[in-house]
């Protein structure tokens, strides 16, 4: 099966029709005097002494030739301190920093840089450092400086593409090579805050470079783990050529937040471009050997498995089989073997074309997993109480655990159980909830129930549709590193059935934040949103959008809250009216529908958003997910106490017709 991805930027980018560049003034025309053509002034007192000296670019130039995991270049000063100063402090009073969130990346940044030309003279007085640097980045002089150590070939002086990135407590930007039109050289100058005080590694926030591997088509695709990272340092300077399939890299989720000391990542980050038509050196766009981390996520595949042709496919309108029955309730909530429930539900998605389960599985299976999943993440450095925020990336899939991390992370990153060693001993278990390993409950819950002809059947009872072929998988995604990139389907729809087995934060006392009433337990971590991990599904869009950009802040928050504000599921009417509404089930009967669910499809129509579902516990979510629709779990914040856990099922589906009898053969 053939996934594709919406086209947007793997990499935060400047809007050039940033309204409120500037926090005071906003643009009004264009100053003859702005745009005036006149001599270039020398940039050079701008730069660190001996910035531009044939000796440094000799050692840059080698440096960057035997650099690792792809060529880069690091400056440890690349600007006069006094001047990148007044930049920090001109861009923090003046200019206005906007909230940006995709399933890729989470960052504070303002307009385009490049704009700053079109500001009237009463603004540009506002900013006059942060002209001097702009114009002396962009220089004849530093552009020729960049060409020397890399070998990039001619850059475009008219084509600037820049701006102050501010990365705050879980800000991040997840892997990707930075490859869009003519861009040749990616680039970031650290100013991080507070100035007097060196900014720790511990903090996060470092830029990460990662090696690659040729993958399964033979394309070159990064390593799971980045090889080297670099710690923002005050007036530091990284660079390298854009290439696709190579320069893969990454930044750390920063976990320090301005009530620390004023503790941000500032940066100024952008790219130099190839010489465009009438500069020096153009020459027209070539198509690139590799395609680029955007392009590859366009050729991703599931592995499905065929039921066995012995088996007779199961109508939907039939009963499950005592054997059936009998094999599920070693597994379900009896609740959910109820003929009364499966016709209720069945019902129900035929209408909704989802559905949330609550209390799914049955009490001494999710009483097991609950504690056991716990204690994993505690023994794996991965829980609550972990030594360090952001864990080491060998966390939870050192090479003799049950699990192991899947990449390639420019698609997705997390952790799947290990295949059983070849010739191991299986040791059959009943019932099911017998388990002691919490591992090895989760592997019957993929091996065993996800697979089985009774599951099918009970799938084909409260969906109306019949399963054809499955993919069923275990996920782990730990704190501060995994992920998945929105995807959508090329021309099939297709069931999603995942299970929910993150265990929940537990309140012990009630109290009174975020507005709750007195005595009511607050909404924190994974219902709040603060943790990420949210399965989010959108509409599709128009390719001239950024689809991916869903809401942030408090208006995002009280999207994924739920309808409900604490089952963290929300619905919306989408255009394709296949995914759309909720169920919660915590007993048979609860099945009605939020009586303010249409005021919340009302309000998310705009930004696309059809389905969010905040991480839980012992939750089914079958979703029908129609062509076009794209689908991602977001980053997991290292704010997060433990993994996000599911069973991830997907099912290539069919529709049952029923044959009518001809009349005559019926007379």
């Amino acid at each position: 099966m053939t996934h594709r991805t919406h086209q947007r930027s793997p990499s935060p980018q400047p809007d050039s029709s940033e309204p409120t560049l500037l926090k005071r003034l906003k643009s009004s025309h264009i100053s003859d005097a702005a745009s005036a053509p006149g001599a270039v002034p020398d940039p050079t007192p701008h730069f660190a002494p001996d910035l531009f000296g044939p000796s440094n670019i000799h050692r840059l130039h080698t440096e960057y030739d035997g650099s690792a995991p792809f060529k880069h270049a690091v400056v440890d000063k690349l600007f006069q301190d006094d001047l990148l100063q007044r930049v920090k402090d001109e861009a923090l009073a003046e200019l206005s920093f906007s909230e940006k969130e995709t399933d890729i990346y989470k960052v504070y940044q303002t307009g385009d840089l490049a704009s700053l030309s079109f500001l009237d003279q009463q603004q540009i007085a506002l900013l006059p450092s942060l002209l001097t640097l702009r114009d002396a980045l962009y220089s004849p002089m530093f552009r020729s400086f960049l060409r020397a150590v890399t070998g990039c070939g001619p850059l475009s002086g008219t084509k600037q593409d820049m701006s102050i990135v501010s990365y705050r407590k879980g800000c991040h930007l997840l892997n990707h090579d930075d490859v869009i039109g003519s861009r040749r050289v990616s680039y970031i100058l650290y100013m991080p805050l507070p100035h007097y005080q060196g900014w720790q590694r511990e903090w996060g926030g470092a830029l990460e470079l990662y090696p690659v591997k040729p993958g399964t088509d033979g394309v070159p695709e990064p390593e799971a783990v980045p090889s080297k990272s670099i710690p923002p340092v005050w007036n530091q300077f990284v660079f390298f050529e854009v290439q696709p399939g190579y320069s893969f890299h990454s930044v750390e989720e920063v976990v320090v937040g301005e009530s620390e000391d004023g503790r941000q990542r500032l940066s100024i980050s952008g790219w130099f471009h190839a010489a465009q038509p009438g500069e020096e050196g153009y020459q027209p766009d070539h198509q690139p050997e590799l395609k680029s981390s955007r392009e590859q996520l366009a050729s991703t595949q599931t592995d499905f498995r065929s039921y066995p042709d012995t088996i007779e496919p199961p109508l939907p309108n039939e009963p499950l089989s005592e054997e059936h029955a009998s094999f599920l309730s070693e597994f379900l909530n009896p609740v959910y073997l109820q003929a009364r429930t499966m016709k209720a539900l069945a019902s129900r998605f035929v209408e909704e074309s989802s559905l949330e389960l609550h209390s799914f599985l049955c009490a001494p299976l999710a009483d097991k997993l609950r504690t056991g999943l716990r204690e994993r993440d505690d023994a794996d450095g991965l829980g609550q109480h972990r030594a360090t925020r952001i864990p080491p990336h060998t966390a939870g899939a050192s090479e003799d655990g049950a699990w192991a991390a899947r990449g390639p992370p420019h698609k997705w990153r997390y952790c799947t159980l290990r295949a059983p060693a070849a010739g191991g001993s299986k040791t059959a278990v009943s019932p099911r909830w017998a388990h002691t390993d919490p591992d090895a409950a989760v592997r019957s819950l993929q091996d065993e129930l996800y697979p089985s002809a009774a599951f099918r059947a009970w799938l084909a009872c409260v969906s109306n549709l019949l399963p054809m072929r499955y993919a069923a998988e275990a996920r782990r995604f730990r704190p501060g590193l995994d992920y998945t990139l929105a995807t959508s389907e090329a021309g099939e729809t297709r069931l999603d059935v995942v299970l929910g087995l993150t265990p929940q934060v537990e309140v012990h006392e009630p109290m009174v934040t975020n507005g709750s009433a007195p005595g009511e337990e607050p909404v924190r971590g994974w219902q709040s949103g603060e943790w990420g991990g949210w399965e989010c599904y959108m509409a599709p869009h128009d390719e001239e959008d950024d689809p991916a950009v869903y809401r942030s802040g408090s208006s995002k928050k009280k999207a994924t809250n739920g309808v409900n504000g604490s089952n963290g599921t929300n619905g919306t009417n989408g255009s394709n009216g296949t995914v759309k509404g909720h169920v919660e089930n915590e007993e048979a009967d609860m099945l009605d529908a939020d009586a303010d669910e249409d005021a919340d499809e009302e309000e998310e129509e705009d930004d696309g958003t059809l389905l969010t579902v905040q991480p839980g516990f012992n939750r089914l979510l079958l979703v029908l997910r129609d062509e076009g629709v794209m689908r991602f779990v977001k980053y997991v914040s290292a704010a997060a106490e433990g993994s996000r856990w599911d069973i991830c099922g997907e099912f290539e589906i069919g529709m049952v017709q029923e044959e009518e009898m001809d009349s005559d053969a019926s007379s």
